[in-house]
């Protein structure tokens, strides 16, 4: 590595973003960040991931309140599977 570089002449680029994911500004509380930044730090994995996973599964179809309908339909796959294993 060269021990000096010259940068006179550089220029900011784009960051390379990841596919299937958008760049945003959030305010969050400090605590729910500090908590995230813990639990995360114990499972050896990123804050932000975490986040984004605890988003995901707020706005899963399991995680949503039960309505008539989705009780018939969950009821109705029960039942399938439990009277096709007997």
């Amino acid at each position: 590595m060269r021990k000096k570089f010259d940068f006179s002449k550089a220029r900011r680029g784009a960051v390379i973003g990841s596919p299937g994911k958008s760049r945003i500004t959030i305010y969050l509380d400090d605590d729910v960040i500090d908590a995230f930044r813990v639990r995360a730090e114990a499972q050896g994995t990123g804050y932000q991931t975490m986040i984004n996973a605890a988003l995901r599964a707020a706005i899963t179809p399991e995680s949503a309140p039960l309505t008539e309908a989705s009780l018939r339909k969950a009821l109705r796959r029960v039942l399938r599977e439990e009277l096709k294993a007997a």
